[in-house]
């Protein structure tokens, strides 16, 4: 569903836009992502809404198996946020552990501290951090707007399955330059 408005108290969160995953492979150029990713905190930031930067540093315990658990420490600047993206002066950043960035952390109640009732999302993965954060913000009763062509994902199926299959039922998506536009 194409985006028809936002909430006059609505925040942009980033999900996972970190120097160790945005050198992944992903069925979309990394570098296009984050530029879009960077234009929409740009906008966020000139009319005075909440940017959230989120990074993940560690997976949620259960299973500890697979290519995601192996493998030596990575690299020291693996969380860190991309210079494109910040942090700026009055981002929030919040750091997660599993693939949603509400569970485990402190971002419903920095989201409800400031009145917020809509939340723009963007990031990697489509179909794990971005979904997940998602589904979290539609059930903490959030309205989602998913800004399409400023995430990815490892796989183009998983990523165009988010698209056509699970977002439409969570809220409204539309192009980074539809919802600039539509903050005015």
């Amino acid at each position: 569903m194409t985006a028809t408005t936002l909430d006059p108290a609505t925040a942009l969160i980033v999900v996972d836009l970190q120097q160790g995953i945005v050198g992944l492979p992903t069925a979309h150029p990394t570098a296009e992502v984050v530029a879009r990713a960077a234009t929409l905190a740009d906008a966020f930031r000139a009319k005075g809404l909440p940017v959230v930067l989120v990074r993940v540093t560690g997976g949620a315990p259960g299973r500890t198996e697979g290519p995601a658990r192996s493998g030596g420490a990575p690299a020291a600047d693996w969380a860190e946020i991309v210079p494109e993206l910040g942090p700026r002066e009055g981002d929030l950043v919040v750091t997660k552990q599993q693939w949603g960035a509400f569970y485990g952390t402190d971002l419903d109640l920095l989201l409800r501290r400031r009145g917020i009732t809509q939340v723009v999302l963007a990031g990697i993965a489509t179909s794990i951090g971005v979904e997940s954060t998602a589904r979290a913000a539609h059930e903490h009763g959030y309205h989602v707007t998913l800004a399409t062509d400023a995430m990815t994902d490892m796989s183009a199926e998983a990523h165009d399955n988010s698209l056509a299959r699970i977002f439409p039922r969570l809220g409204e998506s539309d192009t980074t330059d539809a919802i600039v536009e539509l903050l005015g």
